[in-house]
């Protein structure tokens, strides 16, 4: 049994997550201590309890720890299986988070499986929709695994209440990625949602977009969702290249703003086109899991992350995978899994 220490580099989630979904990969039990204690609260809370329960119920697993506030839980992993399986946070924790503990687990497994979760499914320091569906899944796809989302609710922090559907068809294996280089930009998109807000707040936040980055008014798109429990707003900046989509995401908040919402996403667009790096910062630590259970890979991006770093500290935890890191350029580095 592996022993982890949950305040590893920067301490909070991540390492949890990772942690149960390669348990469930290489069958592996593990006792982790010091969970989230890097965090403001530390110990689970609802959507980090809902991961462990869900890597339990797929895998046929024995848990013990698993409570809201627990610092420290064993995980006993049995053989994963697919089939329908149906998981609510409770809270307007991330639905994506959840979904990232036992995706790659299921897309390995013998039978396909379809998956609902309920809680948040637009959520501040957590993939959203956007990017899992244009950015991270398009590339789980390449590699062999035919996963569809449908977002049937939406669900901002903080009252939650949304729900998602993932189908999954396995695969055998996951096959090599090479992403040495992005191409030509074919496509560019500010697309701005508000739920139970007024549409014009979208409206600002695009037209300002647009404004930072250049773009015509074609580029643009302003919508609102309905359904959502909650007020919320968000904007992504998505880029299309021939070889990779990336996405880049802000979030509205209380007392700021539209404008400089959009602009914390546009400057992080910006940096990205600028940088010439085939995926951000983002889709690169979402990138790293599946290569390192896969047949490996390699991409370039800009220089990583304290958040990604920690998910390599974590997987080398289970994987005994070479995953070395290597300056290209100015501002971008290649990642290298073998």
């Amino acid at each position: 049994m592996l022993t982890i220490d949950g305040s590893l580099g920067e301490g909070g989630g991540q390492v949890l997550r990772t942690s149960l979904a390669l348990s469930l990969l290489t069958r592996t039990p593990f006792r982790m201590e010091n969970i989230r204690a890097k965090r403001k609260t530390p110990g689970l809370l609802r959507q980090h309890l809902t991961a462990v329960n869900a890597a339990a119920q797929v895998g046929g697993g024995a848990v013990e720890g698993a409570h809201v506030g627990s610092a420290a839980l064993t995980f006993v992993p049995g053989a994963v299986r697919g089939g329908d399986y149906a998981f609510a946070i409770g809270t307007a924790g991330s639905t994506m988070l959840v979904l990232q503990t036992i995706l790659l687990p299921l897309a390995l497994a013998e039978a396909p499986s379809t998956i609902e979760i309920e809680g948040g499914t637009h959520n501040p320091s957590a993939p959203p929709h956007d990017f899992m569906e244009r950015a991270f899944l398009p590339l789980l796809r390449r590699m062999g695994v035919e996963v569809e989302l449908e977002l049937l609710r939406p669900g901002f922090y903080p009252a939650g209440g949304g729900k998602i559907r993932v189908r999954i068809t396995p695969a055998r294996r996951l096959g090599r990625l090479e992403l040495e280089e992005r191409g030509a930009i074919t496509t560019r998109c500010a697309r701005a949602v508000v739920a139970n807000l007024p549409w014009t707040i979208a409206e600002r936040e695009v037209k300002t977009a647009a404004e930072e980055l250049g773009w015509p008014e074609d580029c643009l798109q302003a919508h609102t969702l309905t359904g959502s429990t909650g007020p919320g707003n968000a904007i992504s900046i998505i880029v299309g290249s021939e070889q990779v989509t990336d996405v880049f995401t802000a979030f509205g908040e209380r007392g700021v703003p539209a404008e400089h919402v959009a602009r914390a996403a546009a400057q992080e667009a910006r940096r990205y086109i600028d940088s010439n790096a085939a995926v951000g910062e983002h889709l690169a630590d979402q990138l790293l899991l599946p290569l390192a259970v896969g047949e490996g890979g390699s991409f370039t991006t800009v220089p990583l992350s304290s958040h990604s770093l920690t998910n390599m500290e974590t997987i080398r935890r289970f994987c005994d995978r070479a995953m070395t890191t290597e300056p290209v350029s100015d501002g971008v580095v290649r990642v290298t899994v073998g």
